[in-house]
């Protein structure tokens, strides 16, 4: 993310073309990006439904909308039913580090999410909830119930290994991006996604604890993410535990189908609406006299701040956008950084 790279597909895609050989990219989700790239979704061709949903794990979902209001813990019952089985061996996934934080409301216990693109919001220090994927603000009340307190969801790694121990009365084994060296053998981990890049063994279950925060992510990939994470977790278990408040969710309701073809045409609708690639091109502009250079662009440019040290802008497509920033003049002394579709937008 620090330097500007083409993405593998991309090169692929284009030697192909240049060579006059076909190319044919194989994906069990594929990308909104990938379809498009390859000429639309006319041209994706899908295995026979029976073999499509065949090679799906089982997706348990966890409804946690009727909890009563002081439960906070993450470890539901069905979890600790699986924990207790000391014949199988479990991996808890929370993906705490680098993810906004998750709020629901005391009251009701209702998600708080954006009205206008279905994210999660977090609390400015002005004390509005704000969107981090689309920067619209409102006041700090529950859409629900229109309560004003609200909790956070998100417990860090030390405290769920040591809940998940006593739950489960055996060792647990707590793993992160940053740990090096191979993991030891145990009958529970916990940790971030890493844990399933690391563990490099096949497991019995994968239990999401708070999947909200991947469903939620105030990035616009945030689904086509979510996605992709349970197909990684289903190459290690037969079962995939997800602990959810909205159970109901266009991601989870394709992957109980075994068929991911029904997210593309919701993610098509939401994309071309907020205008985000690949129906749209965006950039980031940060760092000082971004500002500046912002205002500076031409009116086909959308301009929204999404902080106060962060503005997004959008155009129809890349050569808009690429021409309307080449064009705009630099204010003197300014360290403006412009980043084209960042990974984490």
């Amino acid at each position: 993310e620090r330097s500007p790279t083409w993405h593998a597909r991309d090169v692929l895609i284009e030697r192909g073309r240049r060579a006059g050989v076909p190319v044919v990219l194989v994906s069990p989700t594929p990308t909104l990006a990938a379809i498009e790239a390859t000429g639309g979704p006319g041209v994706v061709v899908h295995p026979p439904s029976r073999r499509e949903r065949s090679g799906w794990p089982r997706i348990d979902t966890v409804d946690r909308r009727g909890e009563a209001p002081w439960q906070r813990s993450l470890l539901t019952s069905a979890l600790i039913e699986r924990l207790r089985d000391h014949s199988s061996t479990v991996v808890c996934v929370s993906n705490i580090t680098g993810r906004a934080r998750l709020l629901a409301c005391r009251n009701c216990r209702a998600l708080l999410r954006c009205e206008r693109c279905a994210a999660a919001v977090g609390l400015d220090d002005d004390g509005r909830l704000r969107c981090r994927r689309c920067g619209t603000t409102r006041p700090p009340v529950c859409q629900e119930c229109a309560g004003t307190g609200f909790a956070n969801l998100r417990p860090g790694v030390t405290r769920l290994r040591e809940e998940l121990e006593a739950a489960a009365g055996r060792a647990a084994i707590a793993v992160t991006g940053a740990d090096a060296g191979p993991i030891a053998d145990a009958g529970v981990y916990v940790g971030t996604e890493a844990v399933l890049h690391r563990l490099g063994r096949s497991v019995d279950v994968v239990a999401f604890l708070e999947f909200d925060s991947e469903l939620l992510a105030p990035r616009y990939r945030a689904a086509e993410q979510a996605l992709a994470l349970l197909v990684l977790a289903g190459r290690l278990a037969p079962t995939v535990l997800v602990q959810t408040f909205i159970p109901d969710h266009e991601v989870l309701q394709a992957v109980r189908s075994g068929d991911p073809g029904r997210l593309v045409a919701d993610e098509q609708a939401r994309r071309r609406l907020l205008r985000f690639p690949p129906y749209a091109a965006v950039g980031l502009l940060s760092g000082s006299g971004s500002a500046e250079l912002a205002a500076a662009l031409p009116a086909e440019v959308d301009v929204a701040a999404l902080d106060d040290a962060t503005i997004l802008v959008r155009a129809d497509d890349w050569m808009q956008l690429g021409a309307a920033l080449n064009a705009a003049p630099r204010p003197t002394g300014a360290r403006a950084r412009v980043a084209i579709d960042p990974p984490r937008l």
